[in-house]
């Protein structure tokens, strides 16, 4: 499906994006935008927008009378979101789960330590309702609700640390939760011991607690890539 707003290329990008992350077209491989424009149905100016975007993310370097070279995946922006996505969407699921996850690992609990000390009060009341909208949303088999707290969830803690470069990382948090969700590696409900600590978590935050935050995200986190050895190993 297309994504919303992005007009013609994003038919193409929907399509060519996870077919490059895929490996489909292996590092190296040239792509011709009027072969590609024909096979697409689309203009070579909405070719060549949706070869813009490619290149934005470093997947592939366009050069005159060459082409389109797909770029080697050391040097893709993993960072993206839309890469993220497509990359979930794959193959590549289970090791990029587990790469994302301790990335997480390593950064999300220093931010809340972080956020314990420079949280506002309006973000520690955010935090509060987003973790009783996961607890109200924990059970019945309502993972899209639940999933929507939860990313606000991170988000307000990425935010509140006041790191600006922990708060660009939301998006990047968002793909790996809405992935985990949409591709089904989690169970039918949310474990309710992880549903527990995000609560205590957003008290601890509250309180100012910087350590006690810390270890309940190392919590967090240590029990998600458990549920990664269960669920996709």
């Amino acid at each position: 499906m297309t994504t919303p707003g992005r007009g013609l290329h994003g038919h193409v990008l929907d399509t060519l994006g996870p077919a490059i992350t895929a490996g489909e077209y292996p590092p190296g491989s040239v792509l011709r935008t009027d072969e590609l424009a024909q096979r697409f149905d689309v203009s070579r100016s909405v070719m060549r927008e949706a070869v813009r975007v490619l290149e934005s993310m470093h997947l592939v370097e366009s050069r005159r009378r060459v082409g389109v070279t797909v770029r080697p995946k050391a040097e893709w922006n993993v960072y993206d979101p839309e890469v993220i996505r497509w990359r979930l969407a794959g193959a590549d699921r289970p090791h990029q789960l587990r790469s994302l996850t301790v990335l997480r690992s390593a950064i999300e609990p220093v931010a809340a330590g972080l956020a314990a000390r420079h949280a506002t009060a309006e973000q520690c009341a955010e935090l509060t309702a987003c973790a009783l909208g996961m607890v109200a949303h924990s059970r019945g088999h309502r993972l899209e609700g639940y999933l929507l707290h939860d990313i606000a969830f991170h988000r307000v803690i990425l935010t509140a640390s006041g790191n600006e470069m922990f708060a660009r990382l939301g998006d990047v948090v968002a793909e790996v939760l809405t992935g985990r969700t949409h591709h089904r590696v989690m169970f039918e409900d949310p474990d309710p011991a992880a549903v527990t600590l995000h609560v205590r978590l957003a008290e601890t935050i509250r309180a100012g607690d910087g350590p006690g935050a810390e270890r309940l995200t190392r919590e967090i986190m240590a029990g998600a890539l458990q549920e990664l050895d269960v669920l996709a190993p």
